[in-house]
């Protein structure tokens, strides 16, 4: 009796793969990385940071949720190598007596998640409305960008007050004296679609009448099908290096929000709230408390916008 067998796809050979990751190592992008040393920095700075934050619950010696871990008797320690520090404070401790390089540690997690998610919000809004004005045309489009006109004339910063505000009373939590993160997530996405609303939409402008949509259009292909699938990928490019610029500007402003008091509460570890503490007693000499997360937020805000403009300058087919 016969064994029916199944043809199985072979895997990629050791040649192959060998191929590829020649191929990737004299592509121009990875030529125009190497070139630039600052770059090269910046992104190991990134990486580092990242990297860090994420592996916080493995690095950081305390817990900040930790409550049995913190006492207010060691509130206001200075760091480890002035006088007064304790050595399991490295970079001594808040008001709450919680370690400072833990709590940055998690703060720069918190942050770079509301900033991530908080790009990929005003993503989904952005391309979206940037292919529907940019396809449909007409008065769709003559509405959709007369709101975004009039969006940017409000800072982004007013724009995400006013929707953490809007949020906070509709659902009570102003009463509390904290926001959610997914209240700075949203305020921050909504602030922040416009320009790649504006960028689709002037590529969708030049995509719509190329053959390839005419020819989708003439099998009977559905108006969200040709904008989704054929029009999306080609107008994709310019829109992956603004996210990465836009991160370091969303990372910003929940800092800044939370600076101000309307982003995370106290409890919750987050770079502008520490800030925010450690800006009260820094005329009092504790320094640390407010030095060291700024430095941090700096680092993070810095390193991210120069590998946003480096990969900007790489992928102009113009400065090539």
């Amino acid at each position: 009796m016969a064994v029916e067998t199944t043809n199985l796809p072979a895997p990629p050979s050791r040649g192959a793969l060998r191929a590829a990751l020649s191929r990737v190592l004299r592509s121009d992008l990875v030529y125009s990385f190497t070139r630039s040393k600052l770059t090269m920095l910046a992104g190991l700075v990134s990486l580092i940071l990242i990297g860090a934050s994420v592996a916080a619950p493995l690095i950081a010696p305390h817990s900040p949720y930790d409550l049995s871990t913190i006492s207010l008797l060691d509130s206001h320690t200075p760091p480890a190598w002035i006088q007064g520090g304790e050595s399991r404070f490295l970079l001594g401790t808040d008001d709450q007596g919680r370690d400072l390089f833990s709590i940055i540690l998690y703060g720069t997690r918190a942050s770079i998640f509301i900033g991530v998610c908080s790009v990929l919000v005003a993503l989904a809004i952005g391309v979206t409305l940037g292919l529907v004005a940019g396809y449909f045309g007409g008065r769709i489009d003559m509405v959709l960008m007369r709101i975004a006109d009039v969006q940017l004339t409000f800072p982004a910063i007013l724009t995400a007050l006013l929707v953490d505000g809007v949020a906070r009373v509709l659902l009570g939590t102003h009463k509390t004296g904290g926001g959610e993160s997914w209240i700075l997530i949203l305020s921050i996405g909504l602030s922040y679609w416009v320009p790649y609303a504006r960028t689709v939409r002037s590529s969708t402008l030049v995509e719509r009448n190329k053959e390839y949509v005419q020819a989708a259009r003439i099998i009977g292909l559905s108006s969200r099908a040709i904008m989704f699938r054929h029009v999306l990928p080609n107008v994709t490019g310019p829109v992956f290096v603004l996210a990465t610029i836009n991160l370091a500007l969303a990372i910003l402003t929940e800092a800044t929000l939370s600076f101000l008091g309307v982003g995370l509460p106290p409890s919750e570890p987050s770079l502008g709230t520490l800030i925010n503490i450690g800006n009260k007693f820094l005329f009092a000499g504790e320094w640390w408390i407010v030095i060291f997360p700024s430095i941090t937020l700096a680092a993070l805000v810095l390193t991210v916008n120069l590998v946003g403009d480096w990969l900007r300058d790489a992928l102009n087919p113009k400065l090539r």
